[in-house]
This record gives C-alpha cells, sequence and structure tokens, in this order.
C-alpha cells in the first residue's frame, strides 16, 4: 500500500477522484491553479498545497489530471524537483502518446515512476464512481496502486506504457462518432414530428442504442446542453489528437474526420462549453431546423 496520496488538478475530473479518496479514507493533498478548487478541496477535508511541488513533497503517488502539454510538462518539473524516493505519478488525461512518453522519460531520470491510466468516462461517471481506468506501465507498479483506482469505479491493466492512451483514443473515436449519429437520429425524427422522448425510450430498447444514445440521446431529447458532462471543446480536443495518432499509424478514419469538422464548426458558433450533445444544435442550423 503507498502512503499519501496527491493529486494535481482538481477540476471536474480531479475533483471528483479528490472527493472519492477522501471519502475512502485516504490523506489526500491537492494542488489546482484556480484558487478557488483548492479552497473546495480543503472544505471537504483535503490538504490543499501552493504547487505541485508541494504535492510531491508530501505524497508518495501523486495523480495527475491535466489539461494540455505544457501543463504536465511544468507539473513533472515541480515533481522531478521535490519527489520522494520511490514515488509513482499516475497521469489520468488524454494527452498525446509522444507527450506521455517523454514525461516518463523526465521522470525516470528522477526515479520517479510513471503509470498511463486515462479512464473511459465523463464527468458523470466520474461523480458516480463509475469510471474504467485503462491502465498500461510497469505492471508490479500498477498493481500496487489498485486500491486507489477502487474509489473511482472499475480498472483494466492494458500492459505497456503507453497502451492506456491507445485504448482511450480508441473508446473516444467511438464516443465522438456515436455522438454525431444519435445528434443526426434525432434530428431525424424530431423533423418527422416524432415524440423526442419517445424516440429515446424505443431507440435504446433496439440494436441501434449506444452508451452515447444513452447518456447524450437523453440530454438531446430534452434539449438541455447544460450543465455539461463533457464540453463539445473537449471532445474536439480529444478528437484532434485521435486523428494525429491514426494518421501517424496510417489508419484512414473517415467517419472521425467528420465529426472532427462538424465539432471544429460547432465550436466557432459558441456551441463549445456545452456538453458534447449540443453537436445536434450546429446540425439543427446546417438543416434550417434551428
Amino acid at each position: 500500500m503507498s502512503g499519501e496520496v496527491g493529486i494535481v488538478g482538481l477540476g471536474v475530473m480531479g475533483g471528483a477522484t479528490g472527493r472519492h479518496l477522501l471519502a475512502a479514507g485516504f490523506e489526500v493533498h491537492g494542488f489546482d491553479v484556480d484558487a478557488g478548487r483548492r479552497g473546495e478541496f480543503a472544505a471537504l477535508g483535503g490538504v490543499a498545497a501552493d504547487s505541485a511541488g508541494d504535492v510531491a513533497a508530501a505524497a508518495d503517488t501523486i495523480i495527475t489530471w491535466l489539461p494540455s502539454p505544457e501543463a504536465l510538462a511544468e507539473t513533472v518539473d515541480r515533481v522531478v524537483a521535490a519527489a520522494r524516493p520511490g514515488a509513482v505519478l499516475i497521469e489520468m488525461g488524454t494527452l498525446s502518446l509522444t507527450v506521455k512518453r517523454a514525461a516518463r522519460d523526465r521522470l525516470a531520470e528522477a526515479g520517479v515512476e510513471m503509470l498511463d491510466c486515462p479512464v473511459s468516462g465523463t464527468g458523470r461517471q466520474a461523480e458516480d464512481a463509475t469510471l474504467v481506468v485503462y491502465g498500461s506501465g510497469p505492471k508490479a507498479v500498477f498493481d500496487s496502486r489498485t486500491h486507489l483506482f477502487e474509489p473511482m469505479g472499475s480498472w483494466r491493466y492494458l500492459g505497456e506504457f503507453g497502451n492506456g492512451i491507445v485504448m482511450k483514443f480508441v473508446a473516444n473515436l467511438l464516443v465522438t462518432v456515436h455522438t454525431l449519429a444519435a445528434a443526426e437520429a434525432h434530428n431525424l425524427a424530431a423533423a418527422a414530428g416524432m415524440d423526442p422522448a419517445l424516440v429515446q425510450e424505443v431507440i435504446a430498447e433496439g440494436v441501434g442504442s449506444s452508451r452515447m444514445w444513452e447518456i447524450r440521446g437523453s440530454m438531446m431529447a430534452m434539449d438541455t446542453y447544460e450543465p455539461p458532462a463533457g464540453r463539445l471543446d473537449i471532445i474536439k480536443k480529444d478528437a484532434g489528437l485521435i486523428a494525429d495518432y491514426a494518421r501517424e499509424a496510417g489508419v484512414a478514419t473517415p467517419a472521425l474526420d467528420l465529426a472532427l469538422d462538424l465539432n471544429r464548426a460547432a465550436s466557432e458558433t459558441g456551441l463549445g462549453a456545452l456538453d458534447a450533445a449540443a453537436i445536434r444544435l450546429y446540425l439543427q442550423r446546417l438543416g434550417g431546423l434551428a
């Protein structure tokens, strides 16, 4: 068992992780660049840190939920300067494989092991503790930290470092395309004058359903896109990473490419802060339905 736990990045996903770990009885040190989030974390019983370096100095395991390569690189620098001997960093964000490998190599120079552990699930699943952790990296290290994943949901160990983010790319390709398909289907039914709630219920019972139909189709049926379980801009960012990886791998992804173009266009019209289900609103505008 590891000792104290640290979290760097206390947004939707990191904040939920912190709450679940605190509820499970762990001592959790947390840092976020947003002082308001640090205050909320402290109010829940967490130890608010002044920097990522302070988290690394206090914790044997550092969990990172970070939005960009730059944020990860800065955090790694601070961890390298302050980490305890034998520390482990668990990176749970959706970033490129190249970026994650660079962070792993930098940490290794300071004797810090890194696991690549992105998740399947939105903010809603993070709140409900039903995330699925896609774990990759040294198996012995991963096995020594699985007790930290139990409060988040479930996990799968996928082998060598980087397999986690590749599995995340596979999953999010489907998320992106299925969200677009759900929006098209709801718009087609609406144009025919059908009741959206009935359409949602009937399709959910048949072979045309999907997890995105269940999660985001229900938002489309209610025409409600806030609060976002996962912002359209996040889907756009992730789809761009997947498309880049697919090009490097020489894989054709025509459905993903179309969905990415449409999400980019939707974001440019001001829909980016809404849930990704709001792609339906953009399709309505394209079809003259809004």
